[in-house]
């Protein structure tokens, strides 16, 4: 199956132990690097195409995914790929940091026009900051955020957070699969 394919892909290329400081500030003697397998080709096939899946049987229906650059942009590209075999095409979107001081000076570029109704999508949820920025600078562009997409929840209270702002969490992995003597 698809989804135990991409749990082994992600022990096998992301997943690290030592000493570690994440995103959030923490500490962890444990690290999912999950761009490992994101930016890999059978990674992007396997996200893309389970990606896509879960946001349907969800029932969501975006016209666009993406969330903060660097992490969300390899699946979000592999959704958006994914869709142009199994239609209806949903393309994508990246989130930058801070508005380009140049040209259009857009926060939100690519497939992106205010009104859209988007899924946030992230590699590895831990806190659920870089979802909430994302889905905070997608909604303050007018956009419409339908929930989120993780790769990879850390089960760290970052769930929690994003349901607390009203988002809807789907995850195609959890830390503990991914960990010594997970499924």
């Amino acid at each position: 199956m698809d989804t135990a394919r991409l749990k082994a892909l992600l022990r096998q290329r992301s997943v690290s132990t030592g000493d570690f400081v994440l995103a959030s500030g923490r500490r962890s003697t444990w690290y999912i690097d999950a761009r490992r397998t994101t930016m890999h080709a059978e990674g992007l096939a396997l996200i893309g195409s389970l990606g896509l899946a879960a946001i349907r049987r969800a029932g969501w229906a975006p016209v666009a995914v993406g969330g903060l650059t660097l992490g969300a942009d390899p699946v979000a590209y592999a959704i958006a790929r994914a869709s142009h075999d199994t239609p209806p095409p949903v393309n994508a979107f990246t989130v930058r940091k801070q508005a380009k001081a140049h040209g259009a000076g857009r926060r939100v570029e690519g497939c992106f026009e205010p009104g859209a109704h988007v899924v946030v999508v992230e590699d590895v949820i831990t806190t659920g900051g870089s979802a909430l920025e994302a889905a905070r600078a997608v909604r303050a562009e007018g956009g419409v955020v339908l929930g989120v997409l993780a790769v990879v929840d850390r089960d760290e209270g970052g769930r929690a957070a994003l349901e607390a702002d009203g988002l809807s969490v789907l995850t195609l992995a959890r830390a503990a699969d991914l960990l010594e003597g997970g499924a």
